[in-house]
C-alpha cells in the first residue's frame, strides 16, 4: 500500500524550504534531501486534503524521466541511497520511494514551460491576444489544438500562495542573461520533444509541461525538482483527444475541473476535496505512472 505523508519531519536535518509539495533539507554544502509529500496544490494554493501515495508516484515518475533524458541534459540526482541520509529512528519505508538525494545547485528564477497544444492559460492568452507569452500564433486555432510546433512559454516562479505569471522570452533574458536563456529554451524544447515521442507510443499526449533548471559551481545547466509528472504536465489519453474541448487527463487537471465548479476565489485557504475526487485523482496518477513508465506501486 502507498504511504501517506502530509508534512515531513526529519529531526536533526536543516529544513531549507517547504514548498507546495516538496520539503527540502540540507545534508551538506553539496547535497540536499528532497521529499515529495502527498500535498496537493491547485491554482497555486495548497489544498487541505492530501492524495495518498502521490509523493511516491511523483518521485518515481520523475526518476524514470531523469534517467531517460540524461543524454540530453544533466540532472540533479546523485544516486545516493536515501536511507543513508535519514536520521536515526525515522521510518525509512515512509521516505525511500518519495525522496531523492540531489546536488545542491543554484536554481534559476524561471518556470520553463513547453507547450505542444493550446490549453490552460495559453488558451486564455491566445483568445485575448492571439499570442502566448508574446509568441504570435496562427489565427483560428481552437481549444486543445496541436500547435504547428512546440513553443517555449516561461513564467515567473511564485511563492506559496501566489500565482505564477506568464512572461515573454525577453523577460527571461533580463532575469538570467541571453546565453543562459537560450540554453534553457533549447533544453526545455528538446526534453519535451523526446518525452512527447515516448508518451505518444504509450497512447498519451503531453499537452504541456513545466521544468525547473539550476546551475552547478561551473555554470553547467541541470534539470532539477520534478520532471514530466502529473503535477507539472497535462497528460491526455490519445484515444479520447478531440479538438475544441478540454480532454480528460491523467493529471491534476481533474481536480482543477472540480474546483472550477465551486464558489471559490482561488486564494488560500483552499476548499476540502471530496473523498471520491481524491480517490479518482490518485487512480489517474497511478495510471500515468503505469502507462508511461511501466511502474506500479504496490
Amino acid at each position: 500500500m502507498p504511504t501517506v505523508l502530509v508534512e515531513s519531519n526529519l529531526p536533526g536535518l536543516e529544513l531549507v524550504h517547504r514548498g507546495k509539495v516538496r520539503d527540502v533539507y540540507a545534508l551538506s554544502a553539496q547535497e540536499l534531501l528532497i521529499v515529495a509529500s502527498d500535498r496537493l496544490s491547485a491554482f497555486d494554493v495548497v489544498l487541505p486534503d492530501p492524495i495518498p501515495g502521490k509523493g511516491e508516484m511523483l518521485c518515481q515518475i520523475s526518476n524514470f524521466w531523469f534517467a531517460r533524458t540524461s543524454h540530453l541534459i544533466a540532472n540533479h540526482l546523485t544516486g545516493r541511497s536515501v536511507a543513508s541520509a535519514l536520521p536515526a529512528g525515522v521510518d525509512a519505508a515512509l521516505y525511500e520511494r518519495r525522496s531523492v538525494i540531489t546536488k545542491r545547485l543554484r536554481v534559476l528564477p524561471v518556470e520553463a514551460i513547453a507547450r505542444g497544444y493550446l490549453i490552460g492559460s495559453g488558451w486564455k492568452d491566445y483568445q485575448a491576444t492571439g499570442a502566448v507569452c508574446g509568441i504570435r500564433l496562427p489565427a483560428g486555432l481552437r481549444q486543445a489544438e496541436r500547435l504547428p510546433q512546440p513553443i517555449f512559454t516561461p513564467s515567473t516562479k511564485a511563492a506559496v500562495g501566489a500565482h505564477d505569471q506568464n512572461v515573454g522570452f525577453d523577460e527571461v533574458v533580463a532575469l538570467i542573461g541571453g546565453e543562459l536563456a537560450e540554453q534553457v529554451r533549447a533544453a526545455t524544447l528538446a526534453i519535451y520533444d523526446f518525452a512527447a515521442a515516448h508518451a505518444a507510443g504509450r497512447g498519451i499526449l503531453i499537452a504541456d509541461t513545466k521544468f525547473e533548471f539550476g546551475l552547478d559551481a561551473e555554470g553547467r545547466l541541470h534539470v532539477v525538482d520534478e520532471m514530466l509528472t502529473p503535477d507539472s504536465s497535462r497528460f491526455w489519453p490519445a484515444d479520447e483527444y478531440r479538438v475544441g474541448s478540454s480532454p480528460p487527463s491523467y493529471d491534476k487537471q481533474f481536480v482543477r475541473d472540480y474546483l472550477e465548479t465551486l464558489d471559490w476565489n482561488k486564494s488560500a485557504p483552499g476548499p476540502h476535496v471530496p473523498p471520491a475526487i481524491i480517490a479518482a485523482t490518485a487512480a489517474k496518477y497511478a495510471e500515468a505512472l503505469r502507462r508511461l513508465a511501466d511502474i506500479q506501486l504496490d
